[in-house]
């Protein structure tokens, strides 16, 4: 079935993935990614022999799939562009909102009794900061001032941006997916004894000042908005 046959809906079925990357660190790093569009629901990515360098991601809103699916076509993750398309079928997780969920035959006592935990705790997040409105990945970013930031110290603008409040399994990867996004790029540079903290290097303070705006309080992971300043020379 082309692409252009399956309707789009909440889903994004994703191949031509690393398939080198632990199952932990890739649905991490397609969070991550991903999140920048909208709320996520799950992110489904199996090692089994069939279903390696494969994923799905699924959204809250349409519209935010959409707009997953349109820019992120053949973006390179982890040195291999991305091939994405809509789920040819609805996830557990929408059709359980919308009332069209039939349980498979086959599918364990063990696996249903997961599913309600997973659910009740999205129901949970989706009551936080992350899952609501304007606040949320995806939304219009609310400047965030970082509790150790004090606006009288902040340093002139310059090529540097030196990042706060990661979550401490922030990978120099994941940081870079993100930031790679936006023009004059160069690194992202991590210090092992410092979890938590980052530096992103732009070729000039114009790109890093775009990079800056657009990624001010981007949540890696639900309760941590990312704190972006300037870094001190």
């Amino acid at each position: 079935m082309l692409t252009a046959d399956i309707p789009p809906n909440q889903t994004v079925y994703i191949k031509n993935l690393n398939e080198k990357i632990k199952k932990e660190e890739l649905k991490r790093s397609l969070y991550c990614l991903f999140s920048q569009y909208g709320r996520i629901l799950d992110v489904v990515a199996l090692k089994t022999p069939k279903l390696r360098g494969q994923a799905w991601v699924v959204f809250d809103e349409l519209t935010a799939a959409s707009n997953a699916f349109r820019q992120m076509q053949n973006f390179p993750f982890y040195d291999k562009p991305m091939r994405i398309q809509y789920a040819k079928t609805k996830s557990d997780c929408i059709a359980k909102n919308d009332g069209s969920f039939v349980p498979r035959e086959k599918k364990k006592k063990q696996e249903e009794k997961a599913e309600r935990k997973r659910r009740s705790e999205e129901a949970h997040q989706s009551a936080m900061p992350n899952g609501s409105g304007s606040q949320s990945n995806g939304g219009p970013k609310a400047p965030f001032h970082h509790g150790n930031v004090n606006s009288q110290e902040q340093a002139a603008p310059n090529n540097i941006l030196f990042i706060q409040n990661l979550p401490h399994e922030t990978t120099s990867m994941m940081l870079q997916l993100l930031f790679e996004q936006y023009p004059g790029f160069r690194e992202v540079r991590m210090i092992e004894a410092k979890p938590g903290i980052a530096f992103v290097e732009y070729e000039d303070e114009d790109q890093s000042s775009t990079a800056m705006q657009n990624l001010q309080g981007f949540k890696i992971a639900p309760q941590y908005p990312m704190a972006i300043t300037f870094a001190k020379k």
